[in-house]
């Protein structure tokens, strides 16, 4: 007798594990950390231009904002832009504040007819020179953006096809623009290198990611919302290429035909201990919580030794530094939901606001990403919901088009 099955069953971490190796083998994004960086380094030198302009949307430019964002900081005097939105007020907003004669454009789009990208591409070629002197071009190889570029002797960089868009920071997308602002890519990679070492030989980071993909496996019908509660203003962007790489991949159906519902939410502490905290700790139990706290901020300023009118008593506040302020202010939140036992949460602490730290952070989340993906038995790596949508979008403008014609 021959058995044979395909519907879902929670595998054993062995087994997941196997199946990840086996995913290393197609999945380009595991092999990134790997990478030689030198012709990346070799250009961004070359880069005179003040004004750094990424076109791109999803993929093309949320984790390179993530970054960006933490380690602006550490950057150098040249302006990083981000030209994603088709909202014309915004886009005329953004272009204002660039200075088109001292501008280098980043044209950034893994198909090539991402429909936002070339929209703004078509833009700035209206009121701006789009040349090899001040333009650059990633993508894939064959793309039809790449043969634009060719027909201008505009530089490229490639998107490998076996890398997907959400997946593709640590790939020329980001490491190209991140580079030119003169942060330490190479430090950025040996913090992913440092998580995918540690997973793939079966050390501290195999136990952490897979206990926490199996949680969430495991109750994710009773705590389908997943919540990451950033102790620092600068992880705004984190969380935001969090949402997209955690919904737009685990969003699916599964071999049962089962829709997953894992749905992603990204807070900033402490202003939204002030909003949605409420919800946390005296709302329906749904929810998991991930705090991320920053352990060293590097920077000493203090809350000065003043009195105020009627706020006196707030006086017990005076010499503290604002980093200790913050932290001690997750701490009591974090203190707070542990209290009611049953809340599952879990605490990141980033050592200090550099290249290595988001490396590591990042590339754990790809990680718990495609382990979760595994887990349920979904393609973490296509995104067939979004497409239908461009398609309909396509539809309507083709028509609109043929009837500007008659």
């Amino acid at each position: 007798m021959n058995y044979n099955k395909n519907f879902y069953q929670i595998k054993s971490n062995d087994e997941i594990f196997c199946k990840i190796v086996e995913e290393k083998e197609t999945i380009g994004y595991y092999n990134l950390p790997y990478q030689d960086t030198s012709d990346i380094k070799e250009f961004a030198k070359t880069v005179k231009q003040k004004d750094i302009v990424v076109v791109g949307i999803g993929g093309s430019s949320l984790g390179t904002f993530a970054i960006h964002q933490f380690l602006q900081h550490k950057e150098n005097d040249k302006k990083l832009h981000f030209l994603e939105s088709t909202d014309p007020l915004d886009l005329q907003r953004r272009i204002n504040k660039i200075d088109l004669n001292d501008a280098l454009f980043i044209i950034i789009s893994k198909s090539g007819t991402t429909i936002e990208t070339v929209s703004i591409l078509k833009y700035l070629h209206s009121i701006t020179a789009i040349d090899s002197k001040n333009t650059v071009c990633i993508t894939e190889n064959d793309s039809k953006l790449n043969a634009f570029a060719k027909s201008k002797n505009i530089k490229t960089f490639e998107i490998p096809k076996d890398v997907g868009g959400r997946f593709s920071v640590f790939s020329n997308v980001g490491l190209l623009p991140l580079s030119i602002m003169g942060l330490d890519i190479d430090n950025l990679l040996s913090g992913c290198a440092e998580v995918s070492n540690s997973f793939f030989e079966k050390k501290e980071y195999f136990n952490t990611l897979m206990e926490k993909a199996r949680f969430i496996v495991e109750n994710k019908n009773r705590f389908n919302i997943n919540v990451l509660f950033s102790y620092s203003s600068s992880l705004e962007g984190f969380n935001k290429w969090y949402v997209q790489l955690w919904g737009e991949s685990l969003g699916k159906i599964n071999v049962n035909g089962t829709k997953q519902a894992l749905t992603p939410i990204g807070l900033i502490g402490p202003v939204d201990q002030h909003s949605f905290l409420q919800l946390i700790i005296q709302g329906k139990r749904d929810k998991t919580v991930t705090f991320i706290k920053v352990d060293d901020f590097k920077n000493d300023m203090k809350i000065p030794e003043i009195s105020l009118t009627y706020l006196d008593e707030l006086d017990y506040i005076n010499n503290l530094k604002f980093k200790d302020l913050i932290n001690k202010q997750a701490d009591a939140t974090i203190k707070a939901i542990e209290d009611l036992e049953d809340i599952p949460c879990d605490t990141i602490i980033l050592k200090s606001q550099d290249e290595y730290s988001i490396g590591k952070l990042m590339f754990s989340y790809k990680l718990v990403t495609s382990i979760v993906g595994t887990f349920v038995q979904i393609n973490t790596y296509d995104q067939p919901g979004v497409e239908s949508g461009k398609i309909i979008l396509k539809n309507k403008l083709n028509i609109q088009d043929k009837n500007k014609d008659i």
